[in-house]
C-alpha cells in the first residue's frame, strides 16, 4: 500500500490556505472595519505558519509570523487594518507561496524587503502601541481534549509548550482517568491538565492557544486575583488535589460533545482528497470501456443469441451510469476560475489608477476540471484587455455622466452541452472605426471592405492586432487576444464579441461542457462515417434529389419562414460518390447561427470518447478530433463552430452575388 508524500499533501493544503489568505484580504480591502475577515485572516496564518513549522518549512513558518503578529494587533484593536497593510500581506502572500514552493532558494532580501514595508504599514496606522512593562497576570486553566484527540492530528504537548511561551507555567497532569492496562487503547487520550501561568499577555493569547481546537475541548480559564506566587507550595498542594479529587480539577463533559465529534467526523468522512492525474487515469478506463460496449452493442445487433443482447443492454446500461458518475466527478464550479480575478482586478487597479469593481454571477455553474485549467490564460488576458482598453479613468467616466468606479462583470451560465462564459464592461466600448483602420493598415482586409459587425470585432483576435496608441505594462503589442482565440479553438468553443459605444463591450465564450466523453450523432457522408456533437443538432429533414438538384447554386433552405444556408459534405469531403436518393440535413447551431449539413444517412446516437488529432492534423479545421467506433474503424468528429462560420460565409457570398 502506497501513501502520500507528507511535503505534497501540506503544498496542498498550504495552497488553499493561501487561497483563503487573499480571499479574506480581498474582502477585508473593501470593509476594513469586517472584524470576522481579520479573524479569518489571522486564522488562517497561524494555521500555515504551525504546519510549516511542523513539515519543516522553516524559513516559510518565520516569515509567516510576521504577518499573523501584524493581524493579531489588528485583532486586539491596537491597531486599525488599513489599505495600505492589506496591501503588505497581499504581497506577502505571494512571497509566502514562493517560500511553499521552493523552500531551499535564497529569499532573504526578498523576506527583508517585504517585512520592512510590512512594518511601515503597521507604524503608519496611527494608533500606538500597547505600553511597554505591562503588570503580570496569574490564571489557572483546566482543560481536557477528546479522546480521540491525538488520533485526529491534536498534540497536547504542542499546547502545552505554547502557554510556556507566554510566561512561568506550571503543568500538572491528571492521570485518574486512565483505564486498567488490558482496556487501554494507545491513540486515545485519558490525561488532562491544570496549568498555573503567569504572564504579561492579555487573556486573548491563552484563547488562542486553543483556538483551532476550542469547539471540541472542555476550557476552563479562571484569574486568580493577588499577587504571583513565588513558592510551589500552593501548586504542589493543587497537584495532589488533581491527583486524588478528579472532579475538583476536570470538568464534567458537555452531553453534546461526543454529537460533536461524531458529527466533525462524518463531515471529514465525506470529502477524500484525489490527485487530479487518478481522475484522468480512471476517465481514460471510462472511455476504454465505453468503446468496449459498443463494439459489444454491435456484435449483440448482429446476432441472434437473446441472452447476448440481454448481457449488452446490461453494460450498456452500466456503462452510460459509470460515464455519467465519471463526468460529475470531473465537474469543478466555475467559482475556482473566477477567483483567481479578484486579486488580479485588485492588482489593475492600482497599476492603472482606475476605480475597479468586479461583480460574478454563475459561480456554482459546473465545468470539467480540464476546461477550467485551460481557460484561465485567456480570460487573465480578457480581463487585463477590458481594464486597459475598456474602462475609462474615474474623471473620464465622470465627465461622461458614469459612476466613477468602472465595473467588470463576470458570469456564467450552462446552455445545452455548453457553457457560456461571459465578461463584460461597462466602459467606453470598441472603436469599430479604430478597428478596421488598423485592419486595412495591416491588410487584413481590403480597403472599404464588406463586413458585419461580428466579423470587424472578430479581427481583434488576429496575431499581432493592437488599437493601443502605446505600449504599456499591460497591452499594447498584440500577442494576448490571438492567444484567447487560439486556446477556444482549441476547447471547441466559439467567441461572440458585443460592443455598444460608450456603454461597453461584452465577450462571450461558448465552451463544451467536457472534453473526454460527449453525445453525439453518427452520419454517413459517401463510405465514411463522421460524429456531430448531438449537443449542436437542432433537427433533422429530408432533402430528396429534386430537391437538392433545384438548391443548387444558392444552398438554401427553407425552415419555418427563414432561409438556412448549407453544406454538403459529400462536396466538402470530396467523396466522389453519387448522392443517396433520400439524403438528410442535419441542422447545427452555436448561438444565434444556424447551419443545415446535408448528409447521406443518419446512423443514429453514439457515446463518443473524444481523441485528438495528431500534430500532422493540427490545422484542419474542419474536424476537432476522431473516436474508435465498435467496429474498430476511426470516424471523425465534426468541428460545428468551424462549420457554422464556413457556412455563414457562404451565406453571404450567396447575398453579395445575388
Amino acid at each position: 500500500m502506497s501513501f502520500p508524500d507528507p511535503i505534497a499533501v501540506f503544498r496542498t493544503e498550504a495552497a488553499e490556505l493561501l487561497e483563503q489568505i487573499e480571499a479574506g484580504l480581498l474582502d477585508l480591502n473593501v470593509n476594513l472595519g469586517d472584524k470576522d475577515q481579520v479573524d479569518t485572516v489571522f486564522r488562517s496564518l497561524h494555521t500555515l505558519k504551525g504546519s510549516g513549522a511542523m513539515f519543516g518549512f522553516d524559513a516559510l513558518a518565520a516569515f509567516t509570523h510576521h504577518c499573523e503578529t501584524a493581524f493579531d494587533r489588528v485583532r486586539k484593536g491596537e491597531v486599525p487594518a488599513t489599505h495600505d497593510l492589506v496591501g503588505a500581506v497581499l504581497e506577502a502572500k505571494d512571497h509566502m507561496r514562493l517560500l511553499v514552493d521552493t523552500p531551499t532558494g535564497d529569499h532573504e532580501a526578498a523576506s527583508e524587503a517585504l517585512l520592512a514595508s510590512l512594518r511601515r504599514a503597521v507604524d503608519g496606522a496611527g494608533v500606538p502601541e500597547a505600553p511597554a512593562g505591562p503588570s503580570t497576570t496569574r490564571y489557572t486553566i483546566r482543560f481536557s481534549l477528546p479522546q480521540d484527540a491525538m488520533a485526529n492530528g491534536t498534540n497536547p504537548l504542542g499546547l502545552l509548550d505554547e502557554m510556556r511561551d507566554l510566561g512561568d507555567c506550571r503543568v500538572v497532569a491528571d492521570r485518574s482517568a486512565i483505564p486498567p492496562l488490558d482496556q487501554l487503547n494507545p491513540v486515545d487520550l485519558h490525561l488532562s491538565w491544570t496549568v498555573e501561568l503567569t504572564t504579561s499577555e492579555p487573556r486573548s493569547a491563552i484563547d488562542d492557544v486553543f483556538i483551532f481546537v476550542m469547539d471540541d475541548m472542555q476550557l476552563e480559564v479562571t484569574e486568580v486575583q493577588g499577587e504571583p506566587q513565588t513558592s510551589a507550595a500552593p501548586a504542589e498542594a493543587e497537584a495532589v488535589v488533581a491527583a486524588t479529587d478528579p472532579a475538583a480539577t476536570t470538568p464534567k463533559p458537555a452531553a453534546k460533545g461526543p454529537a460533536t465529534v461524531d458529527a466533525k467526523a462524518a463531515k471529514a468522512a465525506e470529502n477524500v482528497r484525489v490527485p487530479a492525474e487518478r481522475l484522468d487515469e480512471l476517465m481514460d478506463r471510462v472511455g476504454e470501456l465505453v468503446i468496449a460496449q459498443s463494439r459489444l452493442s454491435q456484435l449483440a445487433g448482429s446476432s441472434g443469441d437473446l441472452q447476448l443482447r440481454a448481457v449488452s443492454e446490461d453494460v450498456e446500461r452500466l456503462s452510460g451510469e459509470l460515464r455519467d458518475t465519471m463526468m460529475v466527478l470531473r465537474m469543478v464550479p466555475v467559482t475556482q476560475l473566477f477567483s483567481r480575478f479578484r486579486r488580479l482586478v485588485h492588482d489593475l487597479a492600482n497599476e492603472t489608477g482606475k476605480v475597479i469593481e468586479l461583480v460574478t454571477e454563475g459561480e456554482t455553474t459546473e465545468v470539467d476540471k480540464s476546461v477550467i485549467e485551460r481557460l484561465a490564460d485567456p480570460m487573465i488576458h480578457l480581463v487585463r484587455n477590458s481594464c486597459d482598453h475598456g474602462l475609462e479613468t474615474a474623471e473620464q467616466r465622470l465627465a461622461a455622466g458614469k459612476p466613477a468606479a468602472g465595473t467588470i462583470s463576470l458570469s456564467a451560465r450552462q446552455q445545452g452541452g455548453e457553457v457560456i462564459i461571459t465578461i463584460k464592461d461597462d466602459g467606453r466600448g470598441i472603436d469599430k472605426d479604430r478597428v478596421r483602420a488598423k485592419a486595412e493598415s495591416s491588410g487584413l482586409i481590403a480597403a472599404n471592405a464588406s463586413l458585419s459587425d461580428q466579423e470587424l470585432y472578430q479581427l481583434i483576435f488576429q496575431p499581432g492586432f493592437s488599437t493601443a496608441q502605446q505600449v504599456t505594462n499591460l497591452s499594447g503589442r498584440g500577442v494576448g487576444m490571438d492567444v484567447v482565440k487560439r486556446t477556444i479553438d482549441a476547447l471547441r468553443g466559439t467567441i461572440n464579441v458585443v460592443s455598444r459605444p460608450g456603454q461597453g463591450s461584452e465577450i462571450s465564450l461558448a465552451i463544451p461542457l467536457t472534453l473526454a466523453i460527449i453525445d453525439g450523432l453518427l452520419v454517413r457522408v459517401g463510405s465514411g462515417r463522421y460524429v456531430i456533437p448531438l449537443a449542436a443538432v437542432e433537427e433533422c429533414l429530408e432533402l430528396s434529389v429534386e430537391e437538392d438538384m433545384r438548391s443548387r447554386g444558392r444552398s438554401f433552405i427553407s425552415l419555418r419562414d427563414s432561409l438556412v444556408p448549407f453544406i454538403r459534405l459529400r462536396d466538402l469531403f470530396r467523396t466522389g460518390t453519387t448522392p443517396d436518393p433520400f439524403q438528410k440535413v442535419v441542422v447545427i447551431s452555436t448561438g444565434s447561427e444556424r447551419v443545415g449539413l446535408v448528409v447521406d444517412q443518419i446512423i443514429g446516437d453514439h457515446q463518443t470518447v473524444i481523441k485528438s488529432m495528431s500534430k500532422l492534423h493540427h490545422d484542419v479545421g474542419t474536424f476537432s478530433g476522431a473516436t474508435i467506433l465498435g467496429d474498430g474503424n476511426v470516424a471523425l468528429i465534426l468541428d460545428v463552430g468551424h462549420l457554422v462560420s464556413e457556412g455563414q460565409q457562404q451565406e453571404a457570398q450567396l447575398r453579395a452575388a445575388g
